[in-house]
């Protein structure tokens, strides 16, 4: 599992819309599109910067992952994402090493990227997620 890049920062908000306002309007990053994660129950807007992205994450229903993240922790960085060549074989060398997954197998992400998380037990603290775009 070699990782190529750090894909996107999630930044759990109450609002895309307000947030918007100090990312697009305040520092002038352009968000290049809203979409609903129906799985995931969360609205997404991307804010690109030169190799990676901003990516603000929205509840769309109380019992979503990032409605109870916001619950428990506030607004704020959920997760960080890098990016991956071949996510299957990243998440079978992860479980063969005995890292604690939240996903075993690729589940579909925002713009059509495949996505996995690996569990804050195993990385300091930290929701990483892997990303195939």
């Amino acid at each position: 599992m070699k990782p190529t890049v750090v894909d996107h920062i999630g930044i759990a908000v109450s609002s895309i819309e307000k947030s918007l306002a100090f990312w697009e309007g305040t520092l002038g990053i352009r968000c290049t599109g809203v979409e609903e994660v129906q799985e995931q129950k969360v609205k997404t807007a991307f804010l690109p910067l030169k190799d990676t992205e901003v990516e603000l994450l929205e509840p769309t229903a109380e019992d979503s992952p990032v409605a109870k993240f916001i619950a428990k922790k506030g607004e704020g960085i959920h997760h960080l994402a890098i990016r991956v060549e071949d996510l299957e074989a990243a998440l079978a060398e992860l479980k063969e090493k005995g890292v604690r997954l939240i996903d075993e197998k690729p589940r579909k992400g925002a713009g059509g990227a495949l996505i996995a998380f690996i569990h804050p037990a195993a990385t300091g603290g930290v929701l990483l997620e892997l990303s195939q775009r």
